[in-house]
């Protein structure tokens, strides 16, 4: 039997629509995934096997093959693990290819069931070409509903979204915000005792949307300064807040509650920190580096 499951992949931070294709056949029993899945994803058979096994579902013991399409498209994360999981449950009849249309799924799953945090989740929901809604896991709902609105459902386990799926219950509400990770308040000028110059020049410098490069010997007040800087800027307009986020987002960072970055971010990188860690890259896949997650506002190199 064959099913096809909505999903996406980030690269870098970006995100790309993939269809996870699952196709149960006779013979000898294996289970292969092709389509240019990085070692995260081909891990996904034994957490997808146990989650599905500790969910109280049966195993299909026959050749199971996994294509993520388009083939020429690198996958990578461990956010497919939902997807293939649902596809596996559909193609083995535990449940029907209605329930699943229209839906896109992103998530990765514990070996006990449980669905947790995928990094990047803006760009996944915002790529996941899903007309019915994403489900995710709970803890990303949040996150979700900053592109996807009331279209972002989720679950905390794989039992509890079969049972949605099959109607036996409701789709469970947002969790509210805990109040952890609460951006604090920027530092500001009046902490700069003295520095008169630096003071004017970080003054002009945020009122003009100015570079400046500060020069000086160490403990001269260069990162005081700069880390001022971020103060004195006004808030970011709805897109570029938006676009912060998803940067920030696909770097893996703390968001605060799942909301919107309103405030220009900071980075002060270490002075040795390689051109990867700046401007950002990887050997497989892509992360935004130190500039990227400072844009649109400043980067302080010491």
């Amino acid at each position: 039997m064959l099913a096809a499951v909505a999903s996406a992949t980030l690269s870098g931070a970006v995100g790309h629509p993939v269809s996870v294709e699952v196709h149960v056949s006779n013979g000898l029993p294996g289970f292969t995934i092709v389509g240019l899945p990085d070692a995260a994803v081909r891990e996904s058979r034994d957490r997808v096997r146990a989650a599905i096994l500790s969910s109280g579902f049966s195993w299909p013991l026959r050749r199971l093959t996994i294509n993520l399409a388009p083939s020429g498209v690198r996958k990578g994360g461990a956010g497919l693990d939902l997807p293939i999981a649902i596809g596996l449950l559909v193609a083995a009849g535990e449940l029907n290819s209605s329930c699943t249309d229209g839906f896109a799924f992103c998530g990765e799953l514990g070996l006990n069931g449980s669905l947790r945090h995928v990094p990047g989740m803006i760009a996944l929901a915002d790529a996941a070409a899903a007309p019915l809604g994403l489900v995710v896991p709970l803890c990303d709902v949040r996150e979700a509903t900053l592109v996807r609105g009331e279209d972002a459902h989720g679950a905390a386990t794989l039992a509890d979204l079969v049972r949605v799926l099959r109607g036996e219950a409701r789709w469970p509400g947002t969790p509210p915000p805990t109040g952890a990770n609460t951006a604090p308040d920027p530092p500001d000028l009046s902490d700069v005792r003295g520095q008169a110059v630096g003071r004017r020049a970080v003054e002009v410098a945020a009122a003009g949307r100015h570079h400046l490069l500060m020069i000086g010997p160490p403990g001269s007040g260069k990162t005081m300064l700069a880390e001022r800087l971020a103060g004195l800027l006004p808030a970011l307009t709805p897109a570029e807040a938006l676009t912060v986020t998803r940067i920030h987002s696909a770097a893996g960072s703390a968001l605060p509650d799942g909301a919107l970055l309103e405030r220009p971010p900071f980075r002060a990188p270490h002075h040795q920190a390689s051109i990867v860690s700046l401007v950002g890259g990887g050997s497989w896949s892509l992360r935004p580096g130190e500039a990227g997650m400072a844009t649109p506002s400043m980067i302080e190199c010491p």
